[in-house]
């Protein structure tokens, strides 16, 4: 009976000891064997570990690729024209033991920090260096300088058992401070351009309206001496005929003419002449006979 109540709570000790001594490495994690706060092993495999217990601890770090989402920082490209940027990097652990040395027992709350110590120097000496300007910070060429700042980071936090594995600029923005001006500069610029195309434009139709009156001119003077030149053939060829109805018929062609200054004569329903009664032009208006028949008596 003695023995039994000995042997319990010995088995039961036993059985917490060994419980202590055993622990499990997941796959997503590194760990640290620790006693009294220095590192006696690294556990990087998964599967099962062992450790002194009461004396050793397990520190467990996580193995996976981390997001960190660095502060707004403020940089000053070389046209001076100021940005702010917004920016995340992603990271892992490479190393736990030289993590452990630089962090001290505050874990990846540390590891951010100087991550971010590290991040926000590299952004503003990148965006800030010779030739880059706020256009290539905003063009194509941003992927370069993304590059740029991850290489320089990753070599900056290898020392602390870090690996950068990317850093990518979220957002490029001005100051509030700076949108004002810079949208007032960018109006003013519009506003230049419109007017020197305006101004273009303007020109362009003078330019388009001299030729259209220069040629209504030359087409105008050039239908007036045509018009000129058919109206004097016209004018001739109908006095060659007159001239040779004249000489055919001389009586015919003169009672055309008369009847011609009747109708000019008498044209319209208030037409008042007042003539002697023996005047020629009456001749044919007396007789039938016309300029025979005055002949006639005449003779």
């Amino acid at each position: 009976m003695r023995a039994g109540n000995f042997l319990i709570p010995i088995v039961v000790i036993a059985a917490v000891g060994v419980l202590s001594s055993v622990f499990i490495v997941d796959e997503r994690e590194k760990a640290l064997v620790l006693q009294f706060g220095q590192i006696k092993s690294v556990k990087e495999d998964p599967g099962i570990a062992f450790k002194i217990p009461f004396i050793q601890e397990v520190v467990r770090y996580d193995d996976r690729i981390l997001s960190l989402d660095t502060d707004v920082t403020e940089v000053t490209p070389s046209d001076d024209r100021r940005l702010v940027v917004d920016a995340f990097a992603r990271y892992r652990i490479s190393d736990v033991v030289q993590f452990r040395q630089a962090a001290g027992a505050n874990g990846l709350q540390a590891a951010e920090g100087l991550l971010e110590r590290i991040l926000n120097p590299t952004i503003r000496r990148v965006l800030g260096s010779d030739g880059v300007t706020s256009n290539t910070i905003l063009s194509a060429d941003r992927a370069q300088l993304m590059a740029r700042i991850t290489e320089q980071a990753r070599l900056r936090a290898l020392p602390l058992g870090l690996e950068v594995v990317d850093v990518r600029l979220k957002q490029t923005n001005l100051p509030e401070q700076n949108l004002d001006a810079t949208f007032a500069r960018m109006r003013a610029e519009r506003e230049r351009e419109a007017a020197d195309e305006i101004a273009r434009g303007e020109e362009a139709a003078q330019r388009v309206r001299a030729l259209a009156d220069r040629t209504v001119v030359e087409v105008t003077s050039d239908a007036t001496r045509e018009a000129d030149i058919i109206r004097g053939q016209a004018d001739a060829e109908r006095n060659a005929i007159f001239a040779q109805a004249f000489g055919a018929d001389p009586e015919f062609f003169e009672f055309y003419r008369s009847l011609t200054a009747y109708e000019r004569s008498l044209r319209g329903t208030n037409s008042t002449m007042v003539l002697s009664p023996d005047s020629e032009f009456f001749n044919y208006l007396r007789s039938d006979q016309g300029l025979r028949s005055e002949e006639g008596e005449r003779r």
